[in-house]
């Protein structure tokens, strides 16, 4: 391994010695509060979640679906929700024709 990087050797009394950060105590983690009742303004500003969709094209639902379904669909890998999607439409203007 001619490029292999070499071990630093460092010891805790080394790292201790450049540390701006003490090493938080049980009474440190007692007093700790959340981040959005420390910064209630911030916090509220953060988007959660994706947000809206500028146009909509699909509906969100929740749907139970026997195991079997979901084992098949979920077998032919990433993208498995919209061949559901897929075939469901199919069948649908099936019935509609």
């Amino acid at each position: 391994m001619p490029n292999a990087k070499k071990k630093s050797n460092y010891t805790k009394k080394d790292l201790r010695a450049v540390s701006d950060n003490p090493e938080l105590t049980k009474a440190d983690f007692a007093k700790a509060r959340p981040f959005s009742e420390v910064f209630p303004d911030l916090s509220a500003s953060i988007r959660k979640g994706r947000g809206p969709n500028k146009a909509p094209t699909k509906k969100l639902v929740s749907l139970r679906l026997s195991p079997e379904v979901v084992e098949h669909f979920k077998s032919t890998g990433p993208g498995w929700q919209s061949r559901i999607d897929e075939t469901l439409r199919k069948a649908v203007k099936r019935k509609a024709s």
